[in-house]
C-alpha cells in the first residue's frame, strides 16, 4: 500500500522545469551517461534479431540507474559514470522482469496491428475482385483498413506505456515487485493524465527544437526528461509516504 497523490495540470511542466535543474548540477557527466548509454544501445541493436529485444529487456535497469542517479543527486553527492550499471546492482530481476512484460506487450500489440492490417488488405482485395472495383479504389479500402489498424494500435499501447513509465523508480527505489510497481505506475499515470497531457505536448515541442540543430539538442533534453521522470515519480508517489503506517495510507485502485 502506497500514498499515490492527483497533482496539478501545472505539475506537467514543473517535472521538466525540476528535471533540468537536476540536469545543471553536472551537465557534462549527464551528457557522457547518455552518450555511453547510446553507443551501447546502437551496439546491441545491431546484432540480427536478438539484438533490440535483449535491450528492450535491459532498458529499465538503466532507467532505475539513472533514477537512482537522481535521488543521490538530489541528496547532494556526486554524479558519477557509475550510476549507468546501477540498476544492474539491485532488483535486476525485477527490472529485467519489467522490460520483458513490456516486450511481451508490445510484441501482442504489433501481432495485433499486422492481423487487423493484413487482413483489411485481403479483405479489400477479394471483395474488389468480386465486384470489379478499381485497384485504386481497392489500395484507398486497404489504407483505410491499415489506419484502423494503427489507431488501435495506438490506444493499446497507450496504457503499456503507462504502466511501464514509473516502473523502474518504484522498483528501484521502493524495492516493489515488476508487476506490483507496472500496476501503480499505470494507476499514477491514469490518476494524473491531466498533468501528463501538459507534460507530453510540452516534452514534444522541445524534441522538435532539440531536433533543429543536428539533434544536437537532445543531448541535454534526453538527461533532463529523463530526469523529469523521476521528478514526476517523487510527485505522484511522494517519498515521505514510505515512513507512514499501512493503516493510514488509502488503497490502490482495482
Amino acid at each position: 500500500m502506497m500514498e499515490m497523490r492527483k497533482v496539478d495540470a501545472s505539475q506537467g511542466w514543473q517535472w521538466i522545469v525540476a528535471g533540468f535543474a537536476l540536469f545543471k548540477k553536472n551537465p557534462p557527466i549527464w551528457i557522457t551517461l547518455f552518450v555511453i548509454y547510446f553507443l551501447a544501445v546502437i551496439v546491441v541493436s545491431i546484432i540480427p534479431v536478438v539484438g533490440p529485444l535483449i535491450m528492450t529487456l535491459l532498458a529499465p535497469a538503466f532507467t532505475a540507474g539513472f533514477m537512482l542517479a537522481c535521488r543521490n543527486l538530489e541528496k547532494g553527492e556526486e554524479l558519477e559514470l557509475g550510476y549507468l550499471i546501477a540498476g544492474f546492482k539491485q532488483d535486476a530481476g525485477q527490472l529485467i522482469t519489467v522490460g520483458g512484460l513490456y516486450l511481451v506487450g508490445s510484441i501482442t500489440i504489433l501481432g495485433l496491428m499486422m492481423m487487423g492490417g493484413g487482413g483489411a488488405i485481403l479483405g479489400s482485395a477479394a471483395l474488389g475482385q468480386m465486384q470489379g472495383v478499381e485497384p485504386n479504389e481497392i489500395l484507398v479500402g486497404a489504407m483505410g483498413g491499415m489506419l484502423i489498424a494503427l489507431l488501435i494500435a495506438s490506444a493499446l499501447l497507450i496504457p503499456l506505456l503507462m504502466a511501464y513509465w514509473f516502473a523502474p523508480a518504484l522498483v528501484a527505489l521502493r524495492g516493489l515487485t515488476a508487476m506490483e510497481a507496472m500496476k501503480l505506475s499505470f494507476f499514477g499515470c491514469l490518476r494524473n493524465w491531466l498533468p501528463f497531457l501538459v507534460y507530453g505536448v510540452i516534452a514534444f515541442i522541445l524534441m522538435m527544437l532539440a531536433m533543429i540543430p543536428f539533434g544536437l539538442g537532445m543531448l541535454v533534453l534526453v538527461p533532463v526528461l529523463s530526469a523529469s521522470i523521476y521528478v514526476g515519480y517523487k510527485d505522484i508517489f511522494p517519498v515521505e509516504a514510505e515512513a507512514e503506517p499501512a493503516a493510514e495510507q488509502p488503497a490502490l485502485p482495482g
